[in-house]
Order: C-alpha cells, then sequence, then structure tokens
C-alpha cells in the first residue's frame, strides 16, 4: 500500500511540474508577443519620422525597453539563459537594450 502511495503522490507532482512548465511557457509566449509589438511599433515610428526624435518615440523606446525585460526575466524563468542572442535575433536597438528594467518615476 505504501508504494502505491508514493506512486500516486509522485504522480501528482509530476502533473504539478508539468502544468508549471505549460504556464511558463504560454507567459514567455505572451511577453514575446508584447516585445515584438513594442520592437514594430518603434521601427514603424523611426520609419515614419525619419530621424527626428519626439516624446511619443521615447515612450516607444522606453515601452520596448519595459516589454524586454519582461521577456528576458520570463526566458530566465523558463531556463533559458543566453540573452545576447535573442537580442540579436529580434534586432533589439542598443538604446532599449539600455533602458531594460530601468522604471521612470
Amino acid at each position: 500500500m505504501k508504494r502505491l502511495t508514493g506512486r500516486i503522490a509522485a504522480q501528482k507532482h509530476e502533473s504539478v511540474v508539468s502544468e508549471i512548465a505549460q504556464e511558463r511557457a504560454i507567459a514567455l509566449g505572451r511577453v514575446g508577443e508584447r516585445l515584438t509589438r513594442a520592437l514594430d511599433a518603434l521601427r514603424a515610428h523611426d520609419a515614419a519620422a525619419h530621424g527626428q526624435t519626439s516624446t511619443e518615440r521615447e515612450s516607444l523606446v522606453d515601452a520596448a525597453a519595459e516589454a524586454l525585460w519582461y521577456y528576458v526575466v520570463q526566458r530566465e524563468a523558463c531556463g533559458l539563459r543566453d540573452t545576447a542572442a535573442v537580442l540579436r535575433e529580434l534586432g533589439v536597438p542598443r538604446e532599449v537594450e539600455l533602458r531594460m528594467g530601468v522604471r521612470k518615476r
């Protein structure tokens, strides 16, 4: 009887661990989409503004930096560590990378 109880407990534990991994992956997908939208908005603004800076652009950079921060944190929660490769792959501008994790008051 003790073995059966131990096996059932192990199965329940594995089930919970699996659900947590699924939730982490779903959350990573959501924050990844948010980051993509933020970067796309910044690129679209830059293409339309022809190099002019504005308060709107600053807000877009801040939004992209915040989205990047959430994405990096969620990736690390999933056990994915190579942030530099992701920054290159996504084409994250250096100014966005430098503001990652910085919060304005």
